[in-house]
Parts: C-alpha cells; structure tokens; sequence
C-alpha cells in the first residue's frame, strides 16, 4: 500500500516542550509520540503546534492570501517568475505546479495534524488537562481544521452555486493519519465539505473561551481562536455558500443593530480609528485572527506579502494594476486606503506590509471590518431591498477612512446597486488581503483580463485550480478537475 501523500508518522516529533516566546508556535525540542500527550504543557505546545503548521508560508503564511488576489484584476506580474505565481496569475497553472501542489500538502499536514491531535487527547489528552482547558483546546483545532478546508474549497473546488454545492470537492479527512498506507479516499461534495466546515465552527464556538486572560492576553486575543473569531469565520463560509439567513444570524451576535458597531462580548472587536493601525500595530483591537511572526521566524522564501507586493520599495513580484481597483472613481483621492499605495517608483505598489526582509509582518486573516461587510451584503441579498442597516454599515466602514462621502438610500436605485456598492468597498477595503478570487467566484463573476492574462468565465475549465497531481498520484479515488 503507498503511505499516504501527507503521513505524519512523527506529526508531533517535531513540536517541543520549551517555548522560547510567547510567538513560538513551533518548538524545537522533540518528543516522542508515546509521551506528546503526557502532561498538560506537553499538550500545550501541541495545540500552539497546530497554529505552527498552519502558519506554513505555503498555507496562511503568506501564499494562500497571495494566490487568491493574484488571480484577481487588481495585480500585473512583474517577474515573470513561475515560482511566484505566475500561472495563477495568467491561468495557465497546471496540477504539478509548486503553488497547487504546495499550498494542498500544507493544507492537509495542517488537518492530519489536526486530526491526530484531536484524536490523541480523546484516548488520553482530556484526562491529562481537565474539564476546562480540553474543550478549549478541541475548539481551537476545529477552528484550524475549518479554515484550512474553507481555503482549499475556495481553489481547488466549484463555487457553491454550481449545483448547489453537489459538486466535487475535497477528500475529507477528519481521522488522524499516524501510519503509512489510508490515503485512498474519494472526494466529498463542495456542500459535504462546507457542512463539515459549519460543524467545526459551531463547535469551536461552543467550545472556546470567549476572551484569553492573563500575562499573555493580548497576543492570544488575536493569534488564537476565540469565541468571536469562529462567529466571524461563519460569517464568510455562510457568505460563499450563499446562505444569507445564517450570515445575518452569525454577524448579529458580533454586531449591534446600529452604530457604534463593537463585539458586544468576548474580546471587544471593533473598527480602530485609522486603518493603518490594522497593519502597523499588531495585535490590535480589530483583528480577530492574526497570524504572528519574528524576524527570527518569519513566512520563508518567497512566502511573505511583503515581498510580493511591496519588496521594500524594491521590485514587487506583483504591483497594482493602474487598470484594477485603484482606478476607481468611487475610490476618492482623500481617501485614506490609498496612503498605502505608493507611487514613487515605476509602478504602483500595495504597501500594507512595510517591512523589509526578513518580512516578519504579520498577516491579519479575518478583521472586523468583513464582518460588517459580510452582514451589509447578506442583508441586502437577503431582503432584495435598500436595507438601511446594510447602508449604515457600509458607512462605517467607508467613514473611517473617508469622512467626505456619505452614502444614502437615495443613491440606490435598486438592492443590487446597493450590494454592488458594497462589493466594491471589500475591493477596496480588503485589498490585497486574499479575498479578491473568492467573491468574484462566489457571485459568479469572470475574472477579467489583466495585463497579459486574458478573461477567464465561470465555464471555463481553468476558474478553479487542478487538483495537487501529488494527491492524485498518492490517492487512487481522488478525481481530478476536468
């Protein structure tokens, strides 16, 4: 039997039992496999083991974000470099291609990590830390597990509306895979996968704390799931799955119905007052998830946002497009959002991640101003009317960083035009931030051509990702895209 394509015989070998900084997700000393599940702070790093995997510069540290807004019309390749990208970004990639096949093995290290995880403290685990801390551990390898599906489903996999989510979608894998052999599985559909997506957030709310205490309470508030931060993530998948009803339902418990919009509980989530805070100060109040990083532990080689986008100033692998987003109207001159577009050298840059090499910014994965995005949108789907909370909400998070403009019922002819107004705030607000591909998917939308990248159609065989030719090697029940 071929051992499976991301065994992790020794998935816990390599996390540690000292913590040399509280950002030390990944630890250097080994244990063994026999003993991981010993004591309560062998069980500790176990669980910052997992947030260390998925901080793979393949996966959220960096790549994962990078792909998904590469493949958007906001950013021309400027490199010519196909280890950064460049199929993705002309659509041209190809199974064996380092980004397909890359982000997919770090995406199910991450889960069989996960798994295995989860699957030790039920035999042992549970006893060894008590009644309170094991469900907040569950909770936080669910949340991992969710995202890392969540993100796959959005490149290897239909958009929901193409069936109704009866499309193909993921192997779902959700036993620990500690010996060779097992890797045969089939696919699951796009709707099997998000249900198994949706089961993990709830229980991860249910299960978490709703706010960390104690010396390290800032940092974990931010770089480690909580009960608000799950909310959020169900916010976007209900988004994608089109399922409005349950965003409204989801958002409502971190929104109040008028401003100010803050968390009404848990960790205090709310906008902050300039939006370069959001990238320039880290950890900070309106970010729900972020992920951390050192100068002596950053994304990799060629991993970081820093380096595709800004490269200190330097040259991007990728600059904006004077075409994309950028050009805009309704992106006015005052606008605060364009203090982090540069315009000094020979093309415009995105510099929402200033800092030079070694790149140690770190990457905010779900804010609060999506959140209040996602519930705009959703209510607006939702009741096919000019809702005024929807329009309330787009203000704030217009306001905050352009105090000239002012939207109102009036200038909606329609609901579409009001959830196209809000659409194309997240292509302003979220920019850069990995989002662009995604919602152009779900809403059923073409990529529009860039550059020397030509206009790719729902239809087209090339609108999602191949699957990793390494999992269809490794897995004979794995299909692949047509």
């Amino acid at each position: 039997m071929k051992k499976y394509a991301y065994f992790l015989a020794a998935a816990f070998l390599v996390l540690g039992s000292c913590e040399r900084h509280s950002l030390n997700i990944v630890s250097t000393t080994s244990i063994t496999d026999a003993s991981a599940f010993n004591t309560a702070s062998r069980i500790l790093n176990l669980v910052k083991g997992l947030y260390g995997s998925a901080r793979s510069g393949n996966l959220l540290g960096g790549r994962y974000f990078i792909y998904n807004e590469i493949r958007g019309e906001n950013f021309i390749n400027n490199t010519n470099n196909a280890v950064t990208g460049l199929t993705t970004w002309n659509f041209t990639v190809t199974g064996t291609a380092q980004e397909v096949t890359g982000l997919w093995g770090a995406a199910y290290a991450t889960i069989n990590q996960v798994n295995t995880f989860l699957d030790g403290m039920r035999a042992k685990g549970d006893a060894i830390v008590g009644t309170t801390l094991a469900p907040q551990y569950h909770g936080e390898a669910y949340f991992i597990r969710a995202i890392c599906y969540y993100d796959m489903l959005q490149l290897y996999a239909r958009p929901y509306w193409d069936g109704n989510g009866s499309k193909p979608g993921l192997p779902l894998r959700l036993i620990g895979i500690t010996t060779p052999g097992y890797n045969n599985l089939g696919r699951s559909t796009v709707d099997s996968v998000y249900q198994q997506i949706i089961t993990d957030l709830d229980s991860a709310e249910a299960e978490l704390p709703a706010i960390y205490t104690g010396t390290t309470a800032t940092t974990d508030n931010c770089t480690r799931a909580h009960k608000n931060a799950a909310i959020a993530l169900k916010t976007r998948v209900y988004l994608s799955m089109g399922n409005y009803a349950q965003v409204i339902t989801e958002a409502n418990k971190l929104v109040p119905a008028a401003a100010p919009f803050s968390a009404p509980s848990g960790v205090p989530n709310t906008l902050v007052v300039n939006i370069k805070t959001v990238f320039s100060s880290a950890p900070n109040a309106e970010s729900l998830f972020m992920i951390p990083f050192l100068s002596t532990e950053t994304p990799g080689t060629q991993n970081s946002l820093g380096l595709y986008f800004y490269n200190g100033g330097a040259t991007p692998e990728y600059y904006l497009n004077a075409n994309g987003v950028i050009a805009h109207t309704t992106w006015t001159a005052t606008d605060a959002r364009r203090q982090f577009i540069n315009t000094t050298g020979s093309v415009p840059m995105l510099t929402k991640w200033p800092s030079p090499s070694p790149y140690a910014d770190w990457v905010t994965v779900i804010r609060y101003a999506e959140v209040l995005l996602n519930l705009a949108e959703a209510r607006v789907r939702s009741t096919n009317t000019v809702d005024a909370q929807a329009i309330a909400l787009l203000n704030a998070v217009r306001q905050r960083s352009d105090a000239t403009t002012t939207f109102t019922a009036g200038q909606f002819a329609a609901s579409t035009d009001l959830a196209n107004a809000i659409v194309e705030e997240r292509n302003i607000e979220l920019l850069g931030e990995g989002f662009r591909s995604a919602d152009l998917m779900r809403l059923g939308l073409s990529f529009p051509s860039k550059g020397a990248a030509p206009q790719v159609d729902p239809t087209a065989n090339n609108y999602i990702w191949p699957i990793s030719a390494t999992e269809l090697v490794d897995n004979q029940l794995c299909a692949p895209n047509p």
